[in-house]
């Protein structure tokens, strides 16, 4: 199976781990994404002001640029991404104001036909998580693993349509199904700050020490997430803490890394030299 894909710019600098392992390890599941051509930045954050419809014209480009070659699905991996290209697409198909004006700008005719949906969709719905499970089941040999959604996956609930926004589960049944331990982690949720790490690094400090704390207490082996930032927030603050002693130092890897490494992707393709906390030593146990 084919399908568009959108890596975004995060994915082509910083966080190219990412983009990397969701390559290899959707094709080991027989899904090759094919990158959609000339694409740009989707604009990032979805704009607070409702009639801002400027900052939603990068995103539509992208999802009309899809639907003129013909397809009805563009994959995306970054949660900022996902979340962007899904709202934008919201209001063009809700919002009549919002189409007419972002078309214009655009001068295209594109009517919300083009459904973003993100590799855990892909995976649970095209692949199938039971398949998965008969297929790899024993793959993590019990890893207990924190399932890390941030705030942009799953909010606003009504948009995102990514599961309870509350306490979503997609992440877990995707662990279980490779044989792995979902733990009970009660900030899967919280927002870690996000880019406030550029204005308010003390704000950005004292939350990812609460979701790490939570981790930890949960017994977790490792934190998975699908965002380059909330990465990046929760792995490099570990630098940080004063009182190292008292302090378990978790990997925080992205989903697409454990299942690369499931497929036996070579460690030194993974882009794990970025990390903080080093992952080496979970990824050889699987």
């Amino acid at each position: 199976m084919q399908i568009l894909y959108f890596p975004g710019c995060t994915l082509s600098t910083k966080a190219k781990g990412l983009d990397i392992t969701t390559r290899e390890a959707l094709a080991a599941l027989g899904v090759h994404l094919c990158e959609l051509p000339r694409w740009t930045c989707c604009g990032t954050v979805f704009p607070l002001a409702q009639d801002n419809y400027i900052q939603m014209v990068a995103a539509a480009r992208l999802l009309a640029t899809s639907a003129s070659l013909g397809e009805n699905r563009l994959v995306t991996v970054c949660s900022f991404c996902y979340h962007v290209l899904k709202r934008v697409n919201h209001a063009i198909k809700n919002n009549r104001e919002a189409k007419e004006k972002i078309n214009n700008y655009l001068e295209e005719n594109y009517s919300g036909e083009v459904q973003p949906v993100h590799p855990l969709e892909i995976i649970r719905n095209d692949y199938g998580f039971n398949r998965l499970r008969e297929k790899l089941g024993d793959s993590l040999k019990g890893l207990r693993v924190a399932c890390y959604y941030g705030c942009m996956l799953v909010r606003p609930p009504g948009e995102m349509n990514f599961g309870n926004p509350d306490n979503p589960t997609i992440m877990e049944e995707f662990i279980a199904a490779l044989g792995g331990v979902p733990v009970d982690f009660a900030s899967k949720t919280k927002c870690c700050g996000s880019y406030q790490i550029l204005n308010t690094p003390d704000l950005v400090a004292n939350r990812t020490k609460e979701i790490l704390a939570s981790a930890a207490a949960s017994g977790a082996q490792a934190i998975i997430t699908s965002c380059p930032l909330c990465q990046f927030n929760l792995d490099r603050q570990q630098e940080k803490v004063a009182d190292k002693k008292n302090f378990r130092q978790i990997p925080v890897l992205y989903f697409t890394q454990l299942l690369a490494a499931v497929f036996k992707v070579p460690l030194d393709k993974m882009g794990i030299e970025e990390h903080y906390v080093d992952p080496r030593a979970v990824l050889k146990e699987i």
